[in-house]
């Protein structure tokens, strides 16, 4: 049950147009590029009447930082995944297939998140959702170094915080690498090498 069944034939129609906009903005800017993908490209087509991109986003920044969210659902699903582990080889166990899943989910989007990169740096407003979405991830990883600190599987004199941003931004490099194709190792190998190196660090 999704609550759509209770809106009217007018809200049902506003967002499926909605949906069009954005889904025709993902083709726009995978075709053009996000510098020169414009909206009234999206709306011809969406097949939405003149100007109509503009009602429901402010510019093509806007609608783009909503594709953004569409597509970083699958990796805050990786970040999500439960970490409650009991001993250093379970964490060890966990932190790499996190670690994979959020590089496979970055190269199953591969296309796109070239796109992002573009976006982030020649958009303020492209670039201010990313520093969100990092944010978002590093208060994740500060949790989760918090919790292994107080289990007592990790040196509680590092700093939390710090070794959450420092192991995010490590991750975040590599995957724009991997992404660009600079990086052509294989995705098992980057991956455990990236947890042997925090890990190493981190726990006792």
């Amino acid at each position: 049950m999704d609550g759509s069944e209770h809106l009217s034939k007018r809200q049902l129609q506003a967002l499926q147009t909605r949906e069009n906009l954005l889904n025709a903005g993902r083709s726009v800017f995978l075709e053009k590029g996000f510098q020169k993908a414009t909206m009234t490209q999206i709306n011809k087509l969406a097949h939405t009447g003149y100007g109509t991109a503009y009602v429901y986003f402010k510019n093509k920044d806007d609608l783009f930082t909503e594709l953004m969210e569409t597509i970083m659902q699958k990796m805050y699903d990786v970040a999500a995944l439960p970490f409650k582990p009991s001993s250093k080889e379970e964490a060890f166990a966990q932190i790499l297939e996190q670690t994979r899943l959020f590089m496979k989910s970055s190269l199953e989007e591969k296309e796109v998140m070239k796109v992002v990169k573009e976006a982030i740096g020649v958009s303020a407003i492209v670039e201010e959702k990313w520093n969100n979405i990092r944010a978002r991830f590093i208060r994740g990883i500060t949790k989760d170094i918090l919790f292994v600190q107080e289990a007592g599987l990790a040196n509680e004199k590092f700093d939390a915080s710090l070794i959450a941003k420092g192991w995010f931004y490590m991750n975040e490099q590599v995957m724009w690498e991997l992404v660009l194709g600079k990086i052509e190792d294989d995705l098992n190998a980057v991956s455990e090498n990236l947890t042997k190196l925090y890990t190493g660090g981190l726990y006792k």
